[in-house]
């Protein structure tokens, strides 16, 4: 059965050597000194890798199931959720006002980042809950932030959010669930929603949905959409979960991964629910959530990349195979490690360039939400809304191909369901899907983030990575990874610029290289992250402190990106000049 490890020295390195984060206003608020942060992410690590990652297997070969109307969830998952949920795992950043801890999203991340790796499914009883909290503390009345805040903060109550319907997705303009008002102010809901994660489970009292629906009066389109919190069971008048509202489960998706969580059909036979925010204004108040999951998803991309790479290693080190290239690693034995192999080593440094480079963008991305959060930096606002498509889609595409990468690692043996590694590229797998689909993400980027604020975000990020070029344009030890941040930085301006002229001229030419687009930004952003880390990893070196094997690793690790991985962004760059004049040449009929 696969293991796991925290990686609490790379998260420590990260969140406070590199970026500091214990010297950010939101972590100073909240009394979060680098002493505390370690101390949090260690219990965090001990939960994960002694109650979370053992359930991981037994959640993926028994699933759920849905009995009498009622989901049930895997043996062991209610038990390990209540010491979550004592634990007060569930409210790491909330607001202290509703019984939340306060603390920084970065340390926040970097605790979820190891709920997630032990155990994806699990985590997305709690993780969705996060959403919803989000979405009625930004958007509810007094009164609902009163009732419903405590309980999600403490996940006594779960939320899930509701969007899909069976023929629309992305295009959330042809929804048909409406919405019909009473007279004592609340909604009738009615309509049916599709691949609704958390649906329904056994792991809390009450379960509060938030649904999109149409209420008369908004027009056609999204503009007609109105956001409305239906509970599970209503609440009585102290606030305690009481009659059964008209909301069931019609099915339980059978799922290619996260077997753990469920997946559920939504069907709303005139629910009572409760509007969230302004009238025909849903959109805005559910974007707030998908916000919040897209980044969390983002999390999901390399954090399962993690795991699975920690497996590959152990497998390489264990798996006797062939004999070195030179003198024999283990002379008296069969063979000698996998290790000992350039391709298996390749692959290695893949692995964990990919997942340490992701990481840290991650983590970067959870300061500048610590910020925007304080309501006084808005280029901070600017700049992760610029890369929440990036985080989302270029840390899911590139996770999805190392969980297949790690589990290539094992040969036959990772096909072999019993050996756990195909349920990592299972899991990996629906990251690129849901809360907007990568192609989308690539579409968002290019057709809406990329011109924003007359792209004052993406013009701040390029002076950003060119102030730190100039800073530092005299280290002549670390040339090599300067450099090639030099030249994917120019090539992401080139496709910026490229973008930005051509949006009116040819569109269609435009949205054909936005993917392309997509994960050349994510190349140069995993390239300033490296370069950063490199940067600290030398003056600890110099200065004679830290582990100088770790620190090392760091260098060679930030070298191996620079030359086999951002070379990418000149092929990317080729691919975006060019797609217009292929990918629309066909007519549909020629398909």
């Amino acid at each position: 059965m696969p293991s796991y490890k925290a990686p609490l020295r790379d998260l420590d390195f990260v969140l406070h050597d590199v970026l500091h984060a214990d010297a950010e206003p939101a972590a100073e608020a909240a009394g979060i000194d680098r002493e505390t942060a370690q101390a949090v992410m260690e219990a965090a690590g001990k939960l994960c890798e002694e109650v979370l990652a053992p359930l991981n297997r037994a959640g993926d070969t028994e699933g759920c199931r849905l009995e009498d109307g009622q989901v049930r969830t895997p043996a062991g998952f209610r038990a390990a959720f209540e010491t979550v949920r004592e634990g007060g795992w569930t409210a790491l950043d909330c607001d202290p006002e509703w019984g939340g801890q306060g603390m920084p999203y970065a340390l926040f991340s970097a605790v979820g980042e190891m709920l997630v790796s032990s155990n994806m499914a699990f985590n997305m009883y709690q993780g969705l809950t996060h959403g919803a909290y989000s979405a009625i503390a930004a958007h509810g009345t007094p009164e609902q932030k009163a009732l419903y805040l405590p309980r999600l903060t403490s996940c006594e109550w779960t939320g899930t959010m509701n969007l899909t319907e069976p023929h629309c997705g992305t295009d959330l303009g042809m929804m048909r669930t409406r919405a019909e008002p009473q007279d004592d102010g609340s909604y009738r809901i009615t309509g049916q929603k599709i691949f609704i994660s958390a649906g329904d489970h056994d792991l809390a009292e009450n379960i509060i949905h938030l649904v999109l629906a149409r209420a008369p009066g908004g027009g056609a389109g999204t503009r007609g959409v109105s956001l409305f919190i239906v509970p599970k069971f209503l609440p009585d008048a102290d606030g305690n979960p009481g009659a059964r509202n008209a909301v069931s489960v019609g099915k339980l998706e059978h799922k290619m991964g996260i077997h753990g969580s469920a997946t559920c059909v939504m069907d709303y036979d005139g629910a009572t629910g409760f509007l969230l925010g302004d009238l025909h204004k849903g959109m805005r108040a559910m974007f707030t959530m998908m916000n919040d999951a897209r980044l969390g998803v983002g999390l999901q991309g390399y954090a399962v990349a993690e795991v699975a790479a920690q497996n590959a290693v152990l497998y390489a080190h264990e798996r006797l195979q062939g004999r070195a290239v030179g003198t024999p690693a283990n002379p008296d034995g069969p063979a000698d490690p996998l290790i000992v192999h350039p391709d298996i080593r390749r692959t290695l440094m893949d692995l964990r360039a990919f997942t340490e480079g992701a990481r840290a963008l991650t983590l970067w991305g959870a300061t500048m939400i610590d910020r925007a959060r304080s309501g006084e930096e808005t280029a901070a606002d600017e700049m992760i809304g610029l890369l929440t498509p990036v985080i989302k889609g270029f840390l899911t595409d590139r996770g999805f191909d190392a969980a297949v990468a790690a589990q290539q690692v094992w040969g036959g043996h990772g096909y072999i369901e019993e050996n756990g590694m195909s349920q990592f590229v299972r899991d990996a797998r629906i990251a690129m899907i849901y809360e907007g689909a990568n192609g989308v993400q690539a579409l968002d980027l290019v057709g809406r983030k990329l011109g924003a604020g007359s792209g004052r975000a993406i013009m701040a990020f390029f002076e950003e990575i060119k102030t730190f070029l100039k800073e530092n344009a005299d280290n002549a030890d670390l040339a090599d990874v300067l450099g090639a941040l030099k030249a994917g930085s120019k090539d992401l301006q080139t496709a910026a610029m490229a973008f930005l002229e051509g949006a009116q001229k040819d569109p269609e030419g435009v949205l054909s290289g936005a993917t392309d687009f997509l994960h050349l930004f994510g190349h140069v952003c995993l390239g300033y992250m490296w370069a950063r880390m490199a940067l600290v990893a030398q003056a600890q070196l110099a200065a004679g402190t830290g582990d100088a094997a770790f620190l090392n690793a760091k260098i060679v690790t930030a070298r191996h990106w620079a030359t086999r991985h951002m070379p990418m962004t000149a092929v990317h760059l080729a691919r975006i000049r060019t797609a217009g004049q292929t990918v629309m040449a066909l007519p549909p009929e020629a398909f």
